[in-house]
């Protein structure tokens, strides 16, 4: 009996190492996909669209939403959204129109995930990429994006939101303005987090900087232009650095 427990216990004991093995050999595949999209990150300036795929092209959000990812392809700025219908498509239709009128070399980004049955991509994209898991997907936009515009959507894009949100707070990536798009859809869940959670003490007010609240692309513009500015500047330090070395 003695030795079916010891036999047991080394059995067990194997098992949680070659576990252990598993995890640290995903661990450093992660970290060496991440130094490479981070090379790939620090040349090219990339907005995040998050939004409904249920929206109608014929509805005002869809129009407005179309046209800042416009203005975004206008200035050579890429495009991440979820690849599919709705407000992602807007994004990624708007941003390939501004692209092709200025000339510039904008890419559209669609990142798409499995919700039961396959949502069709849209058709507007320059690079696909497929997940399983909300998990990794949420990865790849923070990865890749340096500024994050959420427009109005159901559970998926609050998801969105508060998970960009809390990567901010606790400071698990770089500082990014998160700029959410729609007065009308958006003030009443700040106003109830200002009173609730900031006026409870459950919220630090200044985890509420990050929030920008805008009506207009061209508002949306004007916090996206800043950021954009001072990603062009560490680009020029860095070349200049390399060059020098």
């Amino acid at each position: 009996m003695s030795n079916e427990k010891d036999l047991g216990k080394t059995l067990r004991r194997r098992r949680r190492h070659r576990l252990t093995q598993r995890l640290n050999l995903m661990r450093e595949r992660v970290r060496l996909l991440e130094l490479e999209l981070g090379k790939y990150t620090n040349e090219h300036f990339r907005v995040c669209i998050f939004g409904s795929a249920r929206i109608k092209p014929d509805d005002e959000i869809y129009k407005t939403t179309e046209h800042l990812a416009y203005l975004l392809g206008e200035q050579g700025i890429d495009v991440l959204t979820g690849g599919g219908p709705g407000l992602m498509e807007a994004g990624n239709k708007g941003l390939h129109e501004g692209s092709k009128r200025a000339g510039s070399h904008s890419w559209s980004f669609g990142i798409s995930i499995d919700l039961g049955k396959r949502e069709p991509l849209n058709e507007h994209l320059d690079v696909k990429h497929h997940h399983k898991k909300f998990s990794s997907r949420l990865d790849d936009f923070m990865r890749l994006s340096h500024a994050i515009v959420v427009t109005p959507g159901g559970i998926g894009t609050l998801l969105e939101l508060f998970f960009s949100w809390q990567l901010l707070q606790v400071k698990h990536m770089p500082k990014r303005p998160l700029i959410l798009l729609n007065k009308n859809f958006w003030q009443g869940i700040i106003n109830w987090m200002n009173d609730k959670q900031v006026g409870g003490g459950l919220v630090s007010p200044e985890d509420m900087r990050f929030i920008h609240i805008v009506d207009t692309p061209e508002e949306a513009m004007e916090v996206i232009g800043d950021e954009f500015q001072g990603f062009k500047k560490e680009v020029l330090k860095l070349k200049a650095q390399q060059d020098k070395e």
